[in-house]
């Protein structure tokens, strides 16, 4: 008896101070991150297997010393960001738990955690928007814009919900390509992007469609933007001198013209960061002179890139063959078509997959992002480092590289998208509103208008749709810029056609979901535009849904607007199908002769 009693004595002091212990080891933060100049790792990848993709994501949120929180969305073995990898056709289950945790600011300066009060209800109609709500958007796919599936208007998952189950499959017809997914939680997405949360959407097949990357090994590459580690430095002694700092209308480091200077936001690769002012660059390991497959997304808040590889500052050829998830013969006759380019414009949102080829051995390579001018009232995103490219026989082998000998997509069954004829043409414009004329960093509003109503910041709680378009149809839409800083046109659920960029006649046989529209000087007698042709044919897109810009401090403060698209009648279908004719005029009915990326 006393035997036991003092086996059950000392269980019982074991087991108090192995409690003990384990409450003094701090918990594992979420949203862990790289240090600086670290080798670039790869997210996970996720992969449909016989035709399901079915996964658990985590949105988690995690306070930092120097007042910023970091997001991320994670899987069930608490990988960040995981690649979701799936075919057209397939079905995507996705169960994602809100994590959140609303982090504010105590009196005496310390980060404390206040929990959400949880108000049981419908995530399908709830339309919270707070710090704390996370959804789900999966950019660039044509879904149906319905909850479940990709509905961003009232969809919204709080903290303590039972897990909410995205469902829907990706089309037949989906171009193979880069997608993504990233919360869009209105007011709050550049906060939770800023922080991290976003992640890699890939339909396979791009080598059924561009046989020229048949083989390759590819990389995914997430570039994304936050808050300055050091915002109180100077810039480093190697640039030259710059114009006094100043801020622009949002708080940022205004654009200074030079090309170099504090940046609005430092960036990171795959989240290792590349911080002003030295920009340590991040390690990318090739094998010497391999040809890659690099898949690269603009995951930024607000931060426009401007990609090139350099060798001994020589800019290097990059074999563009997809943008913005489609490739970039869609329109042509498949083959080995590839887009050689020196540099290659991302706005906010805007991906594109472009041939690498490796340095020699012993020999390095540049990844950098050169300067963007973003208007006077835009942001500054200087040139700057985000990784070097190390050439060694040792290189590890890339987790993914594409078949040898792929079987060719089947031509399309669809008529062209430019030899549609739109059955109407809309006017839109960018605007922005200073709290004081004389003031240009006072801006307080900001509006993308259907011509002829009255600018307006979006109102998320409002049920009538500002452009109501049938489906089966096409349209063509001319975006103006009345403001002095670059915008990033983007639509949901559809790609659209480039025709016209700022007076010059394009000719793209590829679609596109994100486009810059230029800044206007203040001094031209009209304002710069781009002409888009909008695509409105596929059934999936019935429904609502927004347009915005991708800046998405703009999106958050009201640069929105929403589209209904209804159900199609015989006559749509048959107008949507009809190309042109002898009648019709050049501008609605033929592409034109400019070519090439530029900074579009």
């Amino acid at each position: 008896m006393r035997k036991s009693l003092w086996i059950s004595v000392l269980a019982l002091c074991v087991a108090s101070c192995c409690h003990a212990w384990s409450a003094s080891i701090p918990a594992k933060s979420p949203c862990p991150r790289p240090q600086a100049g670290s080798t670039v790792e790869e997210p996970e990848d996720l992969r449909s297997q016989n035709g399901v993709l079915e996964a658990e994501l985590t949105a988690s949120d995690a306070a930092q010393a120097n007042g910023s929180t970091r997001y991320c969305y994670t899987d069930a073995a608490n990988r960040e960001s995981p690649n979701l990898r799936v075919s057209p056709g397939d079905l995507v289950i996705l169960h994602l738990t809100n994590a959140l945790t609303d982090f504010s600011r105590g009196s005496t300066g310390a980060t404390r955690a206040h929990a959400h009060t949880h108000f049981p209800g419908n995530p399908c109609t709830s339309g919270i928007m707070s710090p704390v709500s996370s959804n789900l958007h999966f950019h660039g796919l044509t879904i149906p814009p319905v909850c479940h599936q990709d509905d961003v208007m009232k969809t919204s998952v709080q903290p303590g919900d039972a897990p909410f189950e995205y469902r829907f499959r990706v089309p037949k017809n989906e171009p193979p390509g880069l997608y993504w997914y990233h919360p869009h939680i209105h007011g709050f997405s550049k906060q939770q992007l800023l922080g991290g949360a976003s992640g890699a959407l890939i339909v396979e097949g791009i080598e059924r469609a561009n046989k020229s990357v048949a083989g390759l090994p590819e990389r995914v590459f997430i570039i994304r933007d936050q808050d300055l580690m050091n915002p109180n430095a100077l810039p480093a002694k190697s640039e030259p001198v710059v114009p006094k700092f100043l801020l622009d209308r949002d708080g940022d480091a205004a654009n200074n013209g030079t090309g170099f200077g504090k940046p609005a936001k430092d960036l990171s690769i795959n989240y290792v960061p590349v911080p002003y002012p030295d920009y340590p660059p991040a390690v990318i390991e090739m094998m010497p002179g391999e040809q890659q497959l690099w898949r690269v997304l603009n995951a930024s808040a607000i931060t426009y890139l401007n990609l090139a590889v350099l060798f001994h500052r020589s800019p290097q050829p990059l074999g563009l063959v997809a943008m913005d998830g489609v490739p970039m013969n869609q329109h042509a006759v498949q083959g080995e078509s590839v887009d050689s380019q020196t540099h290659i414009g991302l706005p906010p949102g805007a991906r594109a997959e472009f041939i690498v080829k490796g340095p020699a051995e012993g020999e390095t390579g540049l990844l950098v992002t050169r300067t963007v001018d973003t208007g006077p009232g835009g942001e500054n995103d200087p040139n700057r480092m985000l990784a070097k490219i190390v050439a060694s026989a040792n290189a590890p082998e890339s987790r993914s590289r594409l078949q040898s000998s792929p079987e060719p997509l089947p031509p399309a069954s669809e008529t062209w998208l430019g030899d549609v004829s739109p059955v109407r043409v809309r006017r839109l414009y960018f605007s922005e509103k200073l709290a004081d004329p004389n003031d240009p960093t006072s801006a307080v509003e900001f509006y993308l208008t259907v011509d002829a109503q009255e600018p307006k910041m979006f109102d998320m709680s409002s049920d009538i749709p500002n452009i109501v378009a049938q489906q089966g149809t096409v349209e063509d839409w001319i975006i103006e810029n009345r403001s002095k800083e670059l915008h990033a046109f983007h639509i949901h659920q559809l790609h659209f056609l480039l025709l016209d960029y700022s007076g010059r006649q394009v000719n793209e046989d590829f679609l596109r979901d994100t486009v810059n529209v230029p800044y206007y000087d203040g001094r031209s007698l009209v304002y710069p535009s781009i002409r888009l042709r909008m695509d409105f044919r596929d059934p999936n897109i019935v429904g609502t849904f927004v347009y915005h810009c991708h800046l998405l401090e703009h999106e958050d403060k009201g640069m929105m607007g929403s589209i209904r698209v209804n159900p199609a009648t015989p006559m749509s279908e048959h107008n949507a199908r009809t190309p042109c004719s002898a009648g019709d005029t050049p501008v609605t009915c033929k592409n034109f002769p400019l070519r090439g990326n530029s900074f579009r």
